[in-house]
C-alpha cells in the first residue's frame, strides 16, 4: 500500500481543485486494481477487450491519480511543458459512428466531461465505428450499471467496456493542478489573482517565491487575455497607495485599461492604486446619490467614485495626493466626458477638507435647503482615513440652516477587532469628539486577510461637531 501513498493523500485532501474533489472512493479501486492479485480480499477487474493507441507502460498500471500531471514535475522551477505528459487508462465503448451523437445524449452523465479532452476518438480497428470515452470515475471497474446497460440495449450497442490509453499533456491540466504537482507537497498553492486589464496581480507567500516565474507563466498560459503577471513585493504605501512589484512573466507593460460598472478607466498599475474587488462598493455608494447631489471625494484615486457620480449628474470635487493618480483622474474624466462636472485637486486630504471642502460646504449648505439635494463626503483610505475625521471639528462657522442638510460621510477603515463595527465606531467617535450612537451605520466591505476586515462607517456630521458657534 506504500506505493499508493501519494494517491491516497490526494484523495483525502480537501485542498486539491476540481479534479481531486471529484475523485470518489471507487476511484481508489481503480488505483489498486492492477495489484489485486497481491492484495488479499481485492478481486480482479473482469477482462475486456483493449484498444491502445500506444504501448502500455508501468506508469499506466500504477496510476498515480487520474488527471494529475506526471509526478516527475515536482520541484520544477523553470517551466518544461513536455515533462507534464502522462498516460491514463480510461473506459471506452465501441459504437457505430452514425449513432454516436444519440449515445452521447443518452449517456451524458456517464461520458467523459472534462474540458479540453475529446469524448469521441477514432477506432483503430475500423473506419465505421468510433470509441466513446467514459468518465473513469463513473465507471470505476470498467463495468456499466444497469441504467447504462439498458440504454445500450435500446441502441443495439454491445455493453462491452474496453480500455483505452489516453495521453494527457500540459494543455489538458488546469492551472491549480499544475501548481499542486510542482510545488512541494503539503504546502499552500495560490492560483488565484486579481485581474487588472491584461495584468494578473499576485500576492505570493515566501514558500512560493522560488517558483514565481513558473507560476506567472502558467497563469498566462491558462488565462486568455493575460499578458503580464506581477507579484507585490512590499506592503501598500499609505501615502500614495501604491506598492513595489516584480514582473514574473510576460510583457512589462503596466499601463492598462479596465472596465468597472460599465465605465472605462485607464491607469499605470505600477504607479496608482486600483483594486477590482471594490467594484461592488463603488456601485453601492454611487447608488445612494441622486442627480444634483454634491460629492466630495477626499482620496479619489483615478476616479471610481467620482466619475460614475458625475455620470449621474452630480457635482463632484475629487482630490488625491498622488500626482500620478491626479494625472490619471484628469485623463479618465476626459475619457468619460465628465471633465465639466468634476473639479479635481492634487492636495493632502486634510488640506482638501480645510480648503475646498470648507469653502464649498459654506455655499452648498445654504443652497441644499432649497434644492432638496444632499451632500456626501467619501473617504476611502482605510489605513488612515478615520484619523482625518477630526478635520470636521468646527469646520464651519455660525449655525446650521437645517440638520437635514448636514453632509453625510462615508469613511473606510480596517479592523482586526472581535467586534469590528464597534471598533470602527469608537475610532470615529474619538476623532470627532462626540458619540455616534444611533447616528451611524457600518457596512462590511470585504475580508482583507485573516482577522482583518474592511468596513465603511456612514453618518451625518453632527451639527455640534461641524459648526463653531460665535461667542455670545
Amino acid at each position: 500500500l506504500w506505493r499508493f501513498g501519494y494517491s491516497a493523500r490526494l484523495l483525502k485532501s480537501n485542498h486539491f481543485g476540481t479534479a481531486a474533489s471529484n475523485t470518489s472512493v471507487p476511484a481508489v479501486w481503480m488505483l489498486l486494481a492492477p495489484y489485486s492479485g497481491r492484495i488479499p480480499g481485492l478481486s480482479g477487474v473482469p477482462k475486456k477487450n483493449s484498444f491502445f493507441t500506444m504501448p502500455e507502460s508501468v506508469e499506466d498500471k500504477a496510476d498515480l491519480g487520474l488527471y494529475l500531471p506526471h509526478p516527475g514535475v515536482r520541484g520544477m522551477t523553470l517551466l518544461n511543458r513536455e515533462a507534464f505528459k502522462r498516460t491514463i487508462v480510461v473506459p471506452v465503448l465501441k459504437v457505430k459512428k452514425e449513432i454516436v451523437n444519440t449515445l452521447l445524449k443518452s449517456l451524458k452523465h456517464t461520458v467523459l466531461q472534462r474540458p479540453g479532452l475529446k469524448r469521441v476518438v477514432e477506432d483503430p480497428e475500423g473506419e465505421d465505428s468510433r470509441l466513446v470515452i467514459l468518465d473513469p470515475h463513473k465507471i470505476p471497474e470498467f463495468s456499466l450499471g444497469e441504467s447504462e446497460q439498458e440504454v445500450l440495449k435500446q441502441l443495439n450497442v454491445p455493453p462491452e467496456v474496453s480500455k483505452y490509453n489516453l495521453e494527457l499533456t500540459y494543455e489538458n491540466f488546469k492551472s491549480d493542478e499544475i501548481l499542486r504537482a510542482v510545488l512541494p507537497e503539503g504546502q499552500d498553492v495560490t492560483s488565484g489573482f486579481s485581474r487588472v486589464g491584461h495584468i494578473a496581480h499576485l500576492n505570493l507567500r515566501d514558500h512560493q517565491l522560488p517558483y514565481r516565474h513558473l507560476i506567472g507563466q502558467v497563469i498566462i498560459d491558462k488565462n486568455p487575455g493575460i499578458t503580464c503577471v506581477v507579484n507585490k513585493t512590499s506592503i501598500i504605501d499609505s501615502t500614495y497607495r501604491n506598492f513595489q512589484m516584480e514582473v514574473l512573466a510576460g510583457e512589462s507593460n503596466l499601463v492598462t485599461k479596465v472596465k468597472e460598472n460599465n465605465i472605462a478607466y485607464e491607469l499605470d498599475f505600477s504607479k496608482v492604486y486600483w483594486n477590482p474587488r471594490l467594484s461592488t462598493e463603488h456601485g453601492r455608494i454611487v447608488e445612494l446619490l441622486k442627480p444634483g447631489d454634491v460629492l466630495f471625494d477626499v482620496f479619489a484615486g483615478i476616479g471610481p467614485f467620482a466619475i460614475p457620480a458625475a455620470k449621474k449628474k452630480c457635482r463632484v470635487f475629487a482630490n488625491d495626493l498622488n500626482p500620478e493618480s491626479y494625472s490619471w483622474l484628469l485623463h479618465n474624466c476626459k475619457l468619460n466626458k465628465v471633465d465639466n462636472r468634476i473639479e479635481a485637486f492634487n492636495m493632502d486630504g486634510r488640506d482638501f477638507l480645510l480648503g475646498p471642502v470648507r469653502e464649498e460646504l459654506s455655499k452648498e449648505l445654504l443652497l441644499l435647503k432649497e434644492q432638496k439635494t444632499s451632500c456626501h463626503i467619501v473617504m476611502n483610505l482605510p489605513a488612515m482615513a478615520i484619523k482625518f475625521l477630526d478635520g470636521f471639528r468646527h469646520l464651519l462657522a455660525g449655525e446650521p440652516c437645517s440638520t437635514a442638510g448636514l453632509p453625510t460621510v462615508h469613511c473606510y477603515a480596517f479592523s482586526k477587532h472581535d467586534d469590528p463595527a464597534k471598533d470602527i465606531q469608537e475610532q470615529a467617535e474619538a476623532s470627532l469628539g462626540t458619540s455616534l450612537d444611533g447616528r451611524c451605520s457600518t457596512y462590511l466591505v470585504r475580508n482583507v486577510a485573516p482577522n482583518k476586515e474592511m468596513l465603511c462607517i456612514s453618518f451625518q456630521v453632527p451639527a455640534e461637531v461641524l459648526y463653531k458657534r460665535p461667542c455670545p
